[in-house]
């Protein structure tokens, strides 16, 4: 027989209240139960959690599998910790080393985030660099134009100049 350690609910429309049974699995949620082992009250503030912790051992130990809400629960409250039946800095150094994990990914993801934009900052910057630097040649070959052209001009009146002085020596 499949037994199972699960929340059976109580209570009334948006005011639940479980209480925590060990079943057949098959058995519908709320049906048929081999034994009440304690409740849940998540409406308190602190939530509240009343077990068993002997009979909830010797549950798991004979083949009850708790469901995940059920695990999550007695973790959380140390119900497996109170029997021994887990050590309690095993516990302590996984919550330790999941959080470190968290923590690095985390971190990695920040590095990442930082990178890029350090990255794009970069490319921009550059290519600001780019165009300061392209609208200075520009403006240095339009200097270049107009002086040319200044000196064109500056020329053309001594050519003219000259030209007239020919023409008044020809015509003598």
């Amino acid at each position: 027989m499949a037994v199972k350690i699960r929340l059976k609910r109580m209570g009334s429309k948006k005011n639940p209240f479980y209480r925590i049974v060990v079943a057949d699995s098959r058995a519908p949620r709320n049906g048929r139960l081999i034994e009440e082992i304690g409740y849940y009250n998540p409406l308190t503030e602190p939530k509240i959690l009343k077990v068993d912790a002997d009979k909830a051992n010797t549950w798991v130990k004979n083949g009850a599998k708790p469901t995940a809400t059920v695990e999550r629960l007695f973790k959380e409250n140390a119900v497996y910790e109170a029997t021994g039946a887990v050590d309690n800095t095993e516990v302590q150094k996984a919550r330790r080393e999941e959080e470190k994990q968290k923590e690095r990914e985390l971190r990695a993801q920040r590095d990442a985030e930082l990178e890029k934009a350090e990255a794009e900052a970069k490319k921009a910057e550059e290519e600001r660099k780019a165009k300061e630097a392209e609208e200075a040649r520009l403006a240095a070959e339009a200097e270049a134009a107009e002086a040319q052209e200044a000196e064109g001009e500056e020329e053309a009146p001594e050519a003219e100049e000259a030209a007239e002085e020919t023409e008044e020596a020809q015509a003598e």
